[in-house]
């Protein structure tokens, strides 16, 4: 992983997990015990699958940077389609409270969605090689 893949990771999972911790005492307080395991089971769940998300999308970038839009719209939507699928799955069980593992899954969500754009928005990636000292142009990468 090159470092501003991992920058963008750290730049994205941190401020998940402050908004997973955030989620986990509110619902300590409203919902109780079982408030607080399903708000930390949604933001973990939320790190997870944007997480490995976005590490699929940078090694798509690097071997098929040609695929990358097409690939980045697909892997949102299946990740969209794979927390509903969670969401259905845990619809009935007693580990957690439920309402609180779907409200901090949207809101991990938000939250992850809203500090990527934030990171791109920040990052100084160059999408031109610079010239080097002998006279060569640059090449656009």
């Amino acid at each position: 992983m090159q470092s501003n893949d991992a920058r963008m990771l750290l730049h994205c999972a941190v401020p998940t997990a402050v908004a997973g911790v955030v989620a986990a005492a509110i619902s300590a307080v409203f919902a109780g015990g079982k408030g607080a395991v399903g708000a930390a089971a949604g933001a973990l769940v939320v790190i997870l699958f944007m997480g490995l998300g976005l590490y699929v999308l940078q090694r798509t970038a690097r071997s098929f940077p040609h695929l990358f839009q097409a690939m980045g719209l697909l892997l949102y939507t299946t990740q969209i389609l794979l927390l509903f699928v969670v969401l259905v799955v845990f619809r009935d069980t007693t580990l957690f409270d439920t309402d609180t593992f779907a409200f901090t899954l949207l809101g991990g969500t938000v939250v992850w969605v809203a500090a990527q754009g934030r990171a791109h928005l920040k990052a100084k990636i160059m999408y031109v090689e610079p010239s080097s000292g002998s006279g060569e142009k640059a090449s656009a990468t």
